[in-house]
Order: C-alpha cells, then structure tokens, then sequence
C-alpha cells in the first residue's frame, strides 16, 4: 500500500515537472510576433524581422540570433511596416558590436524593397556579430541584432536542465521520505526478526 501511494506521488511530481519543462520550450516560429525574439519594433508600427538560414547544415532550421555552425549565412529581414517599403533600406554585417569600428563582413546597399524583403548571404566565422538594418528616412531608422556564432549558449544549457534536475531532485526527497517513514522502518525490523 505504502509503495503504490509512492509510486502515485513520484508519477505525479514527475507529470507536473514534465508539464513544467514543455510548457517552457518556445520554437522560434511559433510564438506571437510580439514575444518573437527576431521581432524588433522602433515606435508603435515600425518592425523588421530577421532569420538567418543555413541549408548546407541544416536543409530546415532557422534561426535569429544563436547560430550554431560556422559557413555561409543567409539572411533574410522582412519589412513588417509598409512604411519601410517605401523608403531604401540596407544590411551591414559587422565582426562585434560597432557599426563604425568593426570589420564589415557583409554590406547589402540601401534600395527599395517593394516586396518587403530583403535577402543577403554572408560567411560567418565562430564569434559575436551584430547584424545593423538601416532605413533611410527622416529621421533614419535604426535596428540591430547580435549575433552569436558557434558559441556555447550556458542560459539555453540551463534552461534546458532544470526540468530533468527538479525531478531528480523530487524523486530523491521522495526516497528519502519513503525510507525515513516508520512503516518502512517497522517493516525492516520486522524482517530482521
């Protein structure tokens, strides 16, 4: 009786971890475009949105910021705002964070883009990017996004290890519960008899 109320209990903890854990895990494309991270907003209207893609390793996937290979990029940002489509728009690729003082490793020359996107392809190296969308407007429009390339991400990594850590750490209480009970403790002595 005692073993099946704790195996009900360790099925239960485990069930609300694991409830937990899913509910926590967010693909990149299906969120709402408020809460995407490759979403950025200047004002009320104004947004872009970024995916970088990498087919040779991944045929699929797309990401935002967190590159997980080295080798060429492509990089597409739609014009969300209609207002952006109607005025030149350019990309600069830049190894680290400074627009100015950075190496430029990419440039896509300020145009119109009637159909709202804009596509680009680069090679990207292990390290930190900054990806810099600039419209030419009065005044200009400014957006970024940093890149990480090949770069062991430790909050993905926890985030990632919480789930199963709680549980074990459920169950181990629950263990050391169910053997400090003093059923289980009459039981042993019982047997020793």
């Amino acid at each position: 009786m005692m073993i099946k109320r704790a195996i009900r209990a360790g099925a239960s903890a485990l069930a609300v971890v694991a409830a937990l854990y899913c509910g926590a895990a967010g693909a990149h494309g299906k969120v709402a475009m408020e809460e995407d991270t490759c979403m950025r907003r200047l004002g009320d209207n104004s947004m872009v949105h970024l995916s970088a893609y990498q087919p040779q390793h991944e045929p699929g996937g797309h990401y935002c910021t967190e590159i997980p290979k080295e080798g060429n990029t492509f990089l597409v940002v739609d014009l969300v705002d209609q207002a952006l489509r109607n005025i030149p728009v350019g990309i600069r690729v830049v190894r680290g964070t400074s627009e100015i003082e950075d190496e430029t490793v990419t440039y896509v020359r300020p145009s119109f883009h009637p159909d709202g996107v804009i596509k680009g392809e680069t090679s990207l190296d292990q390290g930190v990017y900054t990806v810099f969308i600039t419209g030419e407007a009065v005044p200009p429009v400014h957006y970024q996004y940093p890149l990480r390339v090949k770069m062991v991400n430790y909050a993905n990594i926890f985030r990632a290890a919480i789930g199963p850590l709680i549980a074990l750490l459920l169950l181990t209480l629950l263990g050391y519960k169910l053997m400090k009970s003093k059923r289980v403790q009459n039981w042993r002595s019982s047997r020793r008899s």
